[in-house]
């Protein structure tokens, strides 16, 4: 990242709130010290660390889902395992190969004999993540709720990620009255409805091989609200120069 100059203050500090009371009273200076001051304080906060759980039952295209976060191709080396059988036996890391401290973690499927539901949290070892991403490739089933209801307790993060909308898509483009935004709708209406027992559940549509199906703008609204502060701006600056390539599909 380029030195700030001071014209670039303002539109730097811009969004920063009463934690940040330090780094406004910068911006009065208005000469290069304050702009120097203010680099290495975004370098800092380069260096805070992000960790993130991407999780779901066996199949729901977990790992192909932490490949497109990470813009890395399913043969590619370093991508995670994937295939028609189970690939992830064991909670697996995968650093972001442009940021090296953004960690995604390839989570086991919820509910198998290794990873039984009620014990699962503690077996993947819950408190190292910032926040959960639950995938699923149909409607969300009774584990996954199980699941957002014990992180809720927690008192950590979570989104639903419905997997596989180009499969989606395709089967029912066969049909005379195909409509994109019908499909979508009535699938987004579906898990909504699957997860009626948890209040205000946040659901993206996703496919990871079609990477143009994107909505940025609702990802960084989404994550400044809920992300803490001092991992969300790391986080948008990541999306900002691509590092993000995890797709939340709208809108057709």
């Amino acid at each position: 990242m380029d030195a700030l100059s001071t014209e670039n203050i303002s539109s730097v500090l811009q969004g920063y709130d009463e934690k940040w009371l330090e780094v406004l009273a910068l911006k009065n200076k208005h000469d290069k010290s304050a702009a120097a001051e203010i680099q290495q304080h975004l370098e800092k906060q380069d260096n805070i660390p992000l960790n993130i759980a991407i999780t779901g039952e066996s199949g729901s295209g977990k790992s192909t889902f932490v490949n497109a976060f990470r813009g890395v191709s399913d043969d590619e080396e370093g991508a995670a395992p994937t295939g028609v059988k189970q690939t992830t036996s064991e909670v697996t890391l995968y650093p972001h190969p442009n940021y090296s401290n953004v960690t995604l973690w390839d989570l086991p499927g919820i509910g198998s004999t290794k990873f039984p539901a009620k014990k699962y949290l503690k077996l993947v070892g819950f408190e190292k993540f910032d926040f959960f991403i639950i995938i699923s490739d149909t409607h969300f089933r009774e584990n996954d709720v199980k699941l957002a209801q014990e992180i809720q307790k927690m008192k950590k993060k979570f989104y639903f990620v419905r997997s596989k909308i180009d499969n989606d898509i395709n089967a029912e483009r066969r049909k005379r009255d195909f409509s994109a935004e019908r499909t979508l709708t009535e699938i987004r209406d579906d898990c909504v409805h699957s997860l009626q027992d948890i209040e205000s559940p946040q659901v993206f549509l996703v496919s990871s091989f079609k990477q143009h199906w994107c909505d940025f703008s609702l990802l960084q609204e989404t994550l400044e609200r809920e992300l803490p502060m001092k991992k969300r701006d790391f986080l948008f600056s990541c999306c900002r120069f691509g590092g993000c390539c995890f797709i939340l599909v709208t809108q057709w």
